[in-house]
């Protein structure tokens, strides 16, 4: 009949269809929150989020507990003190409400900041090597001119008279002959 463990079952039923309206409710917030327009280059880190929210909303073990349930669990004496949905499937227990499969993704913000450091990162490495190449070729320059210096004072000497020195001429050409050997 309509005895007590019926009205204990009629009032577990009562809480278990409002927290299913409750959380209808906070679904059609959360689906509002998806229509503003996002910015152009992280519009499609927005739109992957939107869609993984999507999917794990229809997901069967993240779905809402079935009538079936709920009557076997009130038959069985048990009560649910608290209905809690995190990421996992609720059951019900004596005394609590575990949840199973606790993991952590990364969020698009999280994925974007990843994104950027390495590119970051790219960036002062390619800058560094710029910066390497750019010395070398300065030390070399340096180096060159250096020689090019020494070769024409070498080669500008003159005699007293203003005649080219064919001496120091020869023992360049000497050196450089023997350099190259």
């Amino acid at each position: 009949g309509r005895g007590f463990a019926f009205r204990r079952k009629q009032k577990v039923e009562r809480q278990y269809r409002k927290l299913l309206k409750k959380g209808r409710k906070v679904h059609s917030q959360q689906d509002n929150q998806f229509t503003d327009t996002y910015p152009e280059h992280l519009k499609h880190l927005y739109l992957a989020e939107e869609e993984m929210l999507k999917k794990r909303r229809r997901a069967p073990s993240d779905s809402v507990l079935s009538e079936e349930k709920l009557n076997k669990a009130v038959e069985y004496g048990y009560v649910c003190l608290v209905i809690v949905r995190i990421w996992g499937t609720c059951t019900f227990s004596h005394r609590s409400v575990t949840t199973e499969g606790k993991f952590k993704k990364k969020t698009s913000n999280q994925k974007a900041k990843e994104e950027y450091e390495k590119i970051k990162a790219e960036r002062a490495r390619k800058r560094e090597e710029a910066e390497k190449r750019k010395q070398q070729r300065e030390a070399a320059q340096r180096l060159y001119k250096q020689k090019k210096m020494e070769a024409y004072k070498i080669l500008s000497k003159k005699t007293k008279r203003g005649q080219p020195n064919l001496n120091l001429q020869m023992e360049f050409l000497l050196q450089k002959i023997q350099q190259n050997t």
